[in-house]
């Protein structure tokens, strides 16, 4: 994907680099220990959070789905006055910078979109940090993998999930990389809209399974909001891009997932979706560049 002529977003921080230990709870446990605890992990609602295990090396993807635009006065506010505290210089390694450009080129689609709607786009901020840090969702891991946070309105990037993608789920190209980043923007979306608050209150008066199926939908509209950004940048995609974002997907599949980790894949636990589910999702967006045909909530979407 061509993105070298954009500046890189301004709303980026970064949280210094560290060998190890750092902010919360970040010494100890990473992937071995996420790999130990699947099935659990698999068959809960987490809560706080869900977290998505990425094939036998447990990697993940994580989304808070509590709190947000709806939290109490105060309480996104400190957390990410400490999520920003470290040294805030970004952007200024060859994979920071790609991401700070993805991350620009969504402020500049997503705010094109709003406007056409008569809205303003309120842009997320990306907080890098290395093997461990804090959010306003708590201590943010890199065995987590990229997630957003709605307490802070912020997207959580370790880097090495990028090297972890490619070499161990086979999930190669920069484009993957992007479609990575353009999914967390996809949740901020979700919170900009109010969808998120939406689905909160939904889970809260469902059962374990209700919930899933709700956080499934959750996740689908979000890749279909990446495949939105794609579409609105086809001049700047490059050929195998689409081939690159679509093996992402399907590496990523709930039912891929489980059956890497030796788990029988079943539905009522899907958080995600499944592999071809989070392909037609990405493809949806991508051929129509309108997000209001990412309505995964409509009976019979999913």
């Amino acid at each position: 994907m061509r993105l070298d002529d954009l500046d890189p977003s301004k709303n980026v921080r970064d949280q210094g680099r560290r060998s190890g230990g750092g902010f919360g709870s970040g010494g100890g446990g990473g992937l071995g220990l996420l790999l130990s605890f699947l099935p659990m992990l698999l068959g809960r609602k987490m809560g706080c959070g869900t977290i998505l295990l990425i094939g036998g090396a447990a990697l993940a993807f994580m989304y808070f789905s509590g709190g947000g635009l709806q939290l109490a006065d105060g309480v996104g506010s400190s957390s990410s006055q400490s999520a920003n505290s470290g040294a805030n210089v970004a952007c200024d390694t060859q994979e920071e910078r790609f991401a700070c450009q993805v991350l620009a080129s969504t402020e500049q689609t997503w705010a094109k979109l709003f406007q056409q709607q008569g809205q303003r786009y309120r842009p997320t901020t990306l907080t890098f940090y290395d093997q461990s840090g804090q959010s306003g969702c708590g201590a943010a891991q890199a065995a987590m993998g990229p997630f957003y946070c709605p307490a802070d309105q912020g997207v959580y990037l370790d880097t090495s999930f990028f090297r972890e993608m490619s070499t161990r789920m086979g999930a190669k190209g920069d484009f993957a990389q992007a479609y990575v980043i353009a999914h967390e923007v996809g949740h901020h979306i979700q919170n900009l809209t109010g969808v998120a608050d939406q689905v909160r209150n939904a889970q809260s008066r469902a059962s374990k399974a209700e919930g899933n199926a709700l956080q499934v939908r959750m996740e689908l509209q979000a890749d279909c909001y990446a495949g939105v950004w794609a579409a609105q940048n086809a001049n700047r995609m490059e050929p195998g891009d689409v081939e690159e974002g679509l093996n992402a997907a399907h590496a990523i599949g709930d039912d891929t997932l489980m059956r890497g980790a030796g788990q029988r894949p079943v539905e009522s636990m899907f958080t995600h979706g499944s592999s071809e589910q989070r392909m037609a999702w990405l493809r949806r967006g991508m051929q129509t560049g309108d997000p209001s045909t990412c309505d995964t909530f409509a009976n019979g979407a999913v």
